[in-house]
């Protein structure tokens, strides 16, 4: 259990610092960056969290993780989408009245 663990955690940080040497490296825009941290808490949170989970077994610090991933995958679409919007009408392609 300890092994599946331990895989679990290095695949998260490994998506997490893939995603975050490529959004460094990439050459594009605000939007183009935007869309590189989606693994960060799509697949990242999730293959870390499990990894807590299989490493603490079942109690309340894993109720607590399994909460904590669960808040990060619903609450990620709309951040996202209001970041977006936020660069949107920081670039002037957006009305900043219309978001209200």
């Amino acid at each position: 259990m300890q092994l599946a663990a331990l895989c679990c955690v290095i695949a998260g940080t490994a998506v997490t610092v893939a995603a975050s040497l490529s959004a460094l490296v990439t050459r594009g825009g605000f939007f183009v960056r935007l869309h590189l941290l989606t693994p960060v808490t799509s697949l990242a949170g999730p293959l870390i969290g499990l990894g807590l989970v299989l490493a603490n077994g079942v109690g309340f610090t894993a109720a607590q993780v399994v909460v904590i991933v669960v808040g990060l995958a619903v609450a990620n679409p709309a951040m996202q989408a209001a970041t977006a919007r936020l660069g949107a009408v920081a670039d002037g392609e957006a009305d900043r009245e219309a978001a209200r």
